[in-house]
């Protein structure tokens, strides 16, 4: 992947490291290393960054250069891309699949199928999962080619362009059908894992809707459905990125997921929490146009929510 940028005929950009800082909003330490690599060019010759620009001149940062991504073993597994292009993958990762490697799952993880993946496109670049989802949460991952994408969907998440939503099956009746769950949320005492809500913690925010019968038919397709006998259907917008953020923040209010045995207890319907990431939008880091992916729901959520509805 090349960024290009020709200078317009009227421009305030004085040099060629203004253009790189604020048109492609890129980080210093970036610009840093595309300058020591000597990817950065004028009108097809290499340049210092604080070479003067005037009209028509052409810059170009050239991201093809190669990485070392031995940290990840290339596994032969099957995964499914729902999108690809020279800046990202996007990934409909199944329950029961981490997306980094860990002690436990060291080869099998979503990452060591991409790093294959890469290799077999003749891409080597480091693996950079986007956004994370816990290993028995379901929906769209993310995976950045290279690591000006990586940098422009992260900073993007900051500044709230970035919306994922999620489907959640809670167990009981949410009194208010619409809310914001503000909590900070916190590492648990003595646990590696567990997260918790704690006064002490970093700023977590989800907005949460009931789906109505209507929302759940033209979602998921689901007809004769009257209404709900144990549990609600809720659709989860992050404005914060924290762990276990939506198991947590449900859990706080009284309605943990169904079968999340973490924060709640254990359901016959379900062998893992009932959580899937199917809505992501935001700007497309070259074509600076809105972009939005959806992943159908699982299986065994869409049993969930057959069974649990009145026929």
């Amino acid at each position: 992947m090349k960024l290009v940028y020709q200078v317009p005929e009227k421009t305030a950009y004085q040099t060629v490291k203004e253009v790189l800082k604020i048109e492609f909003s890129m980080s210093d330490r970036l610009l840093l290393k595309l300058k020591k690599l000597q990817k950065i060019s004028l009108n097809s010759e290499l340049i210092y960054v604080y070479h003067p620009i005037q009209q028509g001149d052409i810059i170009q940062c050239d991201l093809e250069y190669e990485e070392d991504n031995a940290n990840i073993v290339p596994t032969i597994l099957p995964f499914s891309i729902l999108y690809e292009d020279d800046g990202y993958l996007v990934i409909d990762k199944p329950a029961g699949i981490p997306v980094h490697p860990s002690c436990d799952h060291y080869t099998d993880s979503l990452s060591n199928r991409v790093r294959h993946y890469f290799d077999k496109i003749g891409l080597k670049k480091k693996i950079r999962p986007v956004n994370r989802l816990d290993k028995d949460t379901s929906g769209l991952v993310i995976f950045a080619k290279n690591e000006y994408i990586q940098e422009c969907l992260v900073k993007q998440m900051k500044s709230k362009e970035f919306v994922k939503k999620y489907i959640a099956v809670v167990n009981g009746h949410l009194e208010n059908k619409k809310g914001t769950i503000q909590a900070p949320i916190a590492r648990k005492e003595n646990s590696i894992i567990e997260r918790c809500v704690n006064a002490n913690g970093d700023t977590a925010i989800t907005h949460y809707q009931v789906l109505s019968q209507e929302q759940i038919q033209k979602l998921f397709h689901i007809e004769n459905l009257n209404e709900t006998i144990n549990f609600d259907v809720v659709e989860c917008t992050l404005e914060t990125g924290r762990t276990h953020q939506i198991r947590v923040h449900m859990a706080h209010i009284g309605h943990s997921l169904l079968g999340d045995t973490l924060y709640g207890t254990s359901s016959p319907l379900i062998d893992r929490q009932a959580l899937h990431c199917y809505y992501m939008r935001f700007i497309h880091p070259i074509t600076k146009q809105e972009v939005a992916y959806t992943s159908k729901l699982p299986e065994d959520m869409n049993s969930i929510i057959k069974e649990v509805m009145a026929l």
